[in-house]
């Protein structure tokens, strides 16, 4: 059981919220945030009130991380909820919206509510479960509640089971019957398809993983994220394209409306901030994501898009495997790893390479997701708003080790690569569920609620 009160003050930090850094003093009452009060102040009565000692440390809204896959049901010996949202918290990730590819896939409103009973049994962070789109399911996704789930979910792109959605009637059903947003894998399954017999041949089973951003190209992404945005239009379908990973799909996107108020939405993920096609030649299959990895020009692209605020969001599209199925040869080898406990450190490192702000942090990690999926009183440090906080020391060096990896699989891309951030303390609803090493696990997250 956590030691903690049901009242305290997080005191004199330096409060990151709304593009500005104050110093001051958050008071929490139960699960909300009482008040926020820049400079600090003992106007409310301090005595009924743990105090937190804060000077010198960073206070962000808890992370809301747009793409996950937690692998539960049907793929637990890779990860599940319980062991992901763990190491989630520990990464300042206090809300998750987890994806619909699991076994059985999630292609009913029956299924999914069987997500959510496992969400409240078994999550340490706050969650939504996207429904899951196919060629054959449109009656159960025009089902979807938008007050309780986060998006439906299509593969534009080949994915794992029923889940690739290539009949044009179903996709334009979709697009054009949709009760809410719209979160699309963008890869043109045709380009990818002849990529891969032409490395085949040329290769047989003794592929390099260095072929992966050949063949999964950037006209393969571009193909099918010029045609969900053309869909979109044509339908004026809520539209938010996931894991953006080239410099040609950038011309897509604009910035001349504040996110909030646009109806096509990107992200980008942070491994696709971090490594380029170099990197394959030291991490192999452990950098081998869809859509891949590509060239140092399409990272600098990528970053710069989201700076001027083509793109909206940073995510991890966390995809844990075990670490035997990673060491397969390149064409054997599954696509995806972990990245939650590890996410907001990464960018973080921009911060201290001068490369960007730390409100340039909180607007892509947590102001914006709340925005853009409408999220009830998320994603801020404001009075009323759910307690969902994360203590940062931003002088705190420490290094990715196996011993220190939480992930159910028990690797990480990150292995090896130093940090000088850390997280030091996560609140969960007015709950400190993470506390520089320990976790206090007596209270679960709560499902996410949407504003729409």
């Amino acid at each position: 059981m956590s030691p903690i009160p049901n009242k305290r003050i997080i005191k004199g930090a330096s409060i990151v919220n709304e593009g500005e850094i104050v110093v001051g003093d958050v008071y929490i009452d139960g699960e909300f945030i009482e008040k926020v009060i820049p400079g600090g102040s003992n106007a409310i009565e301090d005595s009924e009130y743990q105090i937190i000692d804060a000077k010198g440390l960073f206070l962000l809204p808890g992370v809301i991380d747009d793409q996950v896959h937690f692998r539960e049901p049907g793929l637990t010996y890779k990860a599940d909820i319980y062991t992901e949202s763990k190491a989630a918290v520990a990464g300042g990730i206090t809300s998750f919206m987890e994806m619909p590819n699991t076994i059985p896939n999630t292609l009913t409103q029956e299924l999914l509510e069987e997500k959510y009973k496992l969400g409240a049994e078994k999550s340490l962070a706050n969650y939504s479960f996207y429904m899951g789109a196919s060629n054959t399911n449109l009656s159960e996704v025009v089902k979807t509640n938008p007050s309780n789930v986060c998006g439906i979910k299509v593969f534009m792109g080949s994915s794992t089971g029923n889940m690739l959605v290539d009949d044009e009637k179903t996709l334009d059903g979709i697009f054009a019957n949709a009760p809410v947003l719209v979160a699309v894998h963008c890869e043109d399954e045709n380009t990818i398809s002849a990529n891969t017999k032409r490395f085949r041949d040329e290769f047989g089973d003794d592929a390099p993983a260095r072929i992966h951003p050949m063949i999964r190209n950037d006209e393969a992404c571009y193909l099918s994220s010029s045609k969900a945005v053309k869909l979109a239009k044509k339908h004026n379908t809520r539209l938010h394209i996931l894991h953006l990973s080239s410099a040609k799909e950038m011309a897509l996107f604009d910035n001349s409306l504040p996110p909030e108020q646009k109806k096509i939405t990107a992200e980008v993920c942070i491994h696709h901030l971090w490594f380029d096609e170099g990197d394959y030649t030291t991490k192999g299959n452990f950098i081998k994501w869809n859509p891949s990895i590509k060239s140092l020009k399409d990272r600098e692209a990528l970053f710069n898009a989201m700076m001027d605020n083509r793109l909206d969001v940073i995510a991890t599209d966390h995809a844990p495997h075990t670490l035997e199925e990673k060491e397969r040869p390149f064409f054997k080898a599954p696509s995806g790893g972990p990245m939650v406990q590890h996410a907001l450190v990464s960018i973080l490192e921009f911060v201290k390479q001068e490369r960007m702000s730390m409100e340039k942090v909180v607007e892509k990690m947590c102001h914006n997701p709340a925005k853009l999926f409408q999220v009830d009183r998320r994603g801020f440090i404001k009075d009323g708003y759910f307690a969902d906080l994360v203590l940062v020391d931003m002088d705190d060096d420490w290094m990715v080790k196996k011993d220190n990896i939480l992930y159910k699989c028990g690797w990480s891309p990150m292995e090896g690569i130093s940090y000088g951030s850390k997280v030091k303390k996560t609140f969960v609803n007015g709950h400190l569920a993470y506390d520089d090493g320990q976790f206090y696990e007596s209270k679960k997250g709560k499902r996410l609620l949407f504003n729409r």
